[in-house]
This record gives C-alpha cells, sequence and structure tokens, in this order.
C-alpha cells in the first residue's frame, strides 16, 4: 500500500533541483522567490547558504499570506575559495574572473537545504560543504566554455554536471551537493521532519 505524499513548493527555480525532486518521485510544485542575497555582516560561507536558503523559504511563507502549505523547500549554493564567496556571475566578465580565481585549484561548494513543516510550523536547516579541484585551465579554455553559455545562472560559473566536468580534476563530499542538493541530508530531512518518504 502507498503512502500518500504531500506536495512540497520548490522555493527554487533550478531546473537541476526540480531534476532530483523528479528523480526521487517527489510531488512538487515550484515558486523562485525574488530574495534579497545581499550576505551583509555573514562572512562564514555556511552560515551565508543556510541564511539564503530560508530568505526563500521564509519569503515563501510571506507571499502565501497567512496561508499555510504542508512542505516548502529552499536551497542555495555557493563556492568558497580562500575565504571569498561567489554565487551566480553578473555578466560574461565577472564569470570570467571566477573560473580565472578557481583554475588549477581547489575550491568549496556549500549547498544551504531549507525545509518548512507545516504541521509543526518549524524550518530545518543544514548545509553541506564539498570540495571541488580544477585543472590548470588556459585563458583559451575559459574562453571556449563562456562562449557555451553554460556559466550563466549558476554559482561559480560553472556547471559540473556539464561541458564543465572536462575542467574537474577531483570531487570530494556530495556530488549531488555541488549539482544543488545534498540528496543525502535531504532525505534525512524529510525523514526527521515526518515527511512519509521511504515508508
Amino acid at each position: 500500500m502507498s503512502v500518500f505524499m504531500e506536495p512540497i513548493i520548490l522555493a527554487s527555480g533550478s531546473l537541476r533541483r526540480q531534476e532530483y525532486f523528479r528523480l526521487l518521485s517527489l510531488p512538487f510544485s515550484i515558486m523562485p522567490p525574488l530574495i534579497d542575497e545581499n550576505p551583509g555582516d555573514i562572512t562564514d560561507p555556511q552560515a551565508l547558504a543556510e541564511e539564503l536558503s530560508l530568505r526563500k523559504v521564509k519569503k515563501i511563507i510571506d507571499l502565501l499570506k497567512g496561508g499555510n502549505p504542508p512542505w516548502i523547500c529552499g536551497a542555495d549554493t555557493i563556492i568558497s575559495v580562500d575565504g571569498d564567496v561567489y554565487g551566480k556571475p553578473k555578466d560574461r566578465d565577472d564569470a570570467q574572473r571566477m573560473l580565472q580565481r578557481l583554475r588549477g585549484r581547489e575550491h568549496q561548494v556549500v549547498t544551504g537545504v531549507a525545509l518548512y513543516s507545516g504541521k509543526t510550523e518549524t524550518i530545518d536547516c543544514r548545509s553541506v560543504v564539498s570540495a571541488v579541484s580544477f585543472a590548470p585551465l588556459s585563458d583559451t579554455e575559459i574562453e571556449w566554455y563562456l562562449n557555451t553559455g553554460e556559466w550563466q545562472g549558476v554559482a561559480g560559473s560553472y556547471k559540473v554536471q556539464g561541458l564543465a566536468a572536462c575542467f574537474v580534476s577531483g570531487i570530494r563530499g556530495s556530488y549531488s551537493s555541488i549539482v544543488g542538493l545534498p540528496i543525502h541530508e535531504f532525505y534525512v530531512m524529510l525523514k526527521e521532519n515526518g515527511y512519509p518518504y521511504g515508508d
């Protein structure tokens, strides 16, 4: 006998996160919120990823104006290298600067996930840190990648599941988190917060 799974509002326009929700066979709708991504005084990458995820969930709660959806999930991914934090590039030049900074070295990919339960009216928020190593890219290789347009709208200006895989020499941690949603940790969050997944 199958267990009824309540719909989850995915507070993200990320196609990668949507693909993972479909992979997990989770019923969901999409509501990408516009939030203030200014880090303010937050300098810790994990704290920032979690804060941005929380902002997305809280924005949806606010937009629903008193409605109480059963579940909302927000997630955000940022890149950290030598204490500097990178989100989505503003333009091609910004993407070029990011890729030049990442080439030939290891950087951290931090994904925060916030899960709201309407039953308890609480938000569980966690983050996962993984590491990605890039080969020492030439300026020509960076220019080639920029011409693909794959850098647009993604943290750090690259998609590890796309053509940027040509440049990735090593990964430590959660691949799915680097893509945009740490599946294992998200599964644990669902179970611990009473969502009937895997029952």
